[in-house]
């Protein structure tokens, strides 16, 4: 019996090479000329809205310090100097999933170094880990000693920087979870620890719920979980704890417009701001505003917790890649992707670190009921 003649287009047959292949390549990251000068024209010819009289931050994004802003990035903010600083990382691409990949690998010069998947979320990027990586990698130059190495591997996530989108619907962070599973398999590691907040903290959840027995431990300083089934636990909150999970429950009302935006219709949100370079600025900058746990006397001084290079490298690196729409998308697939694995406890040594301004508090009995949690701080 003869088989069939099946036809494959050009374009169907580099996809399935694409997704087959394992390989790994250098990446440096390199914007053409020709985006840093768009970047400034388009800059140039901003159109800011009013702003009523005697308010700051209340309304959202205050128009002085946007102004400010959008001035510095045009005129002052040198992109090729943080290119630069990033590029002093070892970065590369390799394909999972039809997805390209980017991912800093930074190994310790320390042997024993264990390996760490830093995982960022949104509005981030690998961009935040910058500072940590040689600490982390080469802890003796900095005071530290050999026994605290890592050898550091920073994804962008899929979606987001320098990192493809994915081309089909359904691709959440339970399957970035798994993605980012398969990367560090391909990278040789068999046991590793994971570290990461806000989606970083949650994608962690879904790979350590899927492959609990690769992973040496797991930090979170976003921890999430549901009540505890078990009314003993359920209620076992201090009077304190209650204040605590209250007041964020109050302040999260004012503080997730953002979320049922990007959940529900994240590219009509994409056209306006992957098309303007103030527009971006405007809406991510107030992420990092509201979550920055600034004093009450001094709400606006956002200087204060972040330079402006730092604030604007993030911005630019979703500006360059032109991520913002499919990385907004992570929250719509969170809500209508099913589900590939019920989650269960996780059984992986847990620390957990509650900042006092995090965005999710949740009572210590609930993270113990749901992790094997192993430190509290």
């Amino acid at each position: 019996m003869s088989q069939p003649d099946i036809q494959f287009s050009p374009a169907q047959v580099q996809q399935q090479l694409a997704a087959s292949s394992t390989a790994i390549t250098p990446f440096r990251i390199n914007v053409p000329d020709s985006a840093i000068a768009d970047l400034r024209q388009r800059l140039s010819l901003t159109r800011l809205p009013d702003q009523l009289g005697g308010v700051s931050w209340e309304y959202g994004t205050d128009l002085e310090y946007l102004k400010a802003l959008l001035d510095y990035w045009r005129t002052e903010f040198n992109w090729r100097e943080q290119e630069e600083l990033l590029n002093q990382h070892s970065q590369f691409k390799t394909t999972i999933d039809n997805v390209d990949l980017h991912f800093i690998h930074q190994r310790s010069s320390h042997e024993s170094a264990i390996p760490l998947l830093l995982v960022h979320g949104w509005p981030g990027s690998v961009s935040e880990f910058s500072k940590l990586i040689g600490p982390l990698t080469e802890p003796t130059s900095h005071g530290g000693s050999a026994e605290d190495a890592f050898h550091v591997i920073a994804p962008s996530l899929p979606g987001f920087g320098f990192s493809s989108a994915p081309t089909e619907p359904g691709f959440g962070p339970e399957q970035m979870a798994l993605a980012l599973a398969d990367l560090m398999e391909r990278l040789g590691y068999e046991q590793y620890a994971l570290a990461g907040g806000d989606w970083g903290a949650i994608i962690n959840r879904h790979l350590a719920n899927h492959y609990p027995e690769r992973l040496i431990g797991l930090h979170s300083n976003m921890v999430l979980a549901n009540p505890p089934a078990d009314p003993a636990q359920r209620d076992a909150v201090s009077e304190s704890e209650a204040a605590v999970v209250e007041a964020r429950r109050n302040y999260m009302l004012n503080e997730v417009g953002y979320q049922q935006i990007q959940g529900t219709k994240p590219q009509t949100l994409g056209y306006g701001l992957n098309d303007s370079p103030a527009g971006l600025a405007g809406w991510i900058v107030e992420k990092f505003h509201g979550w920055s746990d600034l004093p009450e006397d001094e709400p606006g001084n956002l200087d204060n917790n972040f330079s402006k290079d730092e604030i604007l490298t993030n911005i630019s690196i979703y500006w360059f890649t032109g991520s913002i729409t499919s990385s907004a998308r992570i929250y719509y697939e969170n809500r209508n992707s099913p589900r590939i694995k019920p989650m269960s406890y996780i059984d992986v040594p847990t620390g957990a670190a509650i900042f006092p301004a995090e965005i999710y508090i949740l009572p210590r009995a609930w993270v113990e009921a749901a992790y094997d949690l192993r430190q509290w701080t």
